[in-house]
């Protein structure tokens, strides 16, 4: 990332898979920028060497800074707060609030599950084709950054129509 001048931004913890990823970018030389709700620092285990870091009031002020800072999202593997993050700006591009591209990195098929259940919303008819495309999928961290790259999110005006049903 660094080397091609891509900053990141993140939650600001100094452990985990996030951890190293900004380890890595520092280490290289990049920018890194972490947003972390006050009381959570010492909690999170925060990060004390990065480019620059936000204190926020809240879980909700966190995210909605950490989507204002950034012009696109790799979801690495992870938990709940992952999961939440990433559905909560699929659904955002879903509503035409942004056209910011969403890659999911999936190491060792972690994403396949969720994959498999995007795929499965089509096929019932709950997400349409183009919704379900807002999510791209990369095998490696190179892969995820060409796709990105040649990324153009579509945006479909009404979700599920009486003719799709």
């Amino acid at each position: 990332m660094a080397r091609s001048g891509i900053g990141l931004v993140y939650g600001g913890g100094s452990v985990g898979l996030m951890g190293e990823l900004a380890d890595a970018a520092l280490g290289t030389g990049g920018r890194v920028t972490g947003v972390i709700p006050v009381g959570l620092f010492s909690r999170e285990i925060g990060h004390t060497g990065l480019t620059e870091l936000h204190e926020v009031a809240s879980m909700h002020e966190r995210k909605q800074l950490m989507y204002d800072l950034s012009d696109a999202f790799i979801a690495l593997p992870g938990g709940l707060g992952t999961l939440e993050e990433l559905a909560e700006v699929t659904t955002w591009s879903q509503l035409g609030l942004h056209r910011k591209p969403i890659v999911l990195l999936d190491v060792d098929a972690f994403w396949e599950p969720l994959i498999t259940q995007l795929d499965r919303m089509v096929g019932v008819g709950l997400l349409k084709p183009a919704n379900r495309d807002l999510v791209k999928r990369a095998q490696s961290a190179e892969e995820a950054l060409g796709v990105l790259a040649s990324a153009q999110p579509s945006h479909v005006e009404k979700w599920i129509t009486a003719e799709d049903r």
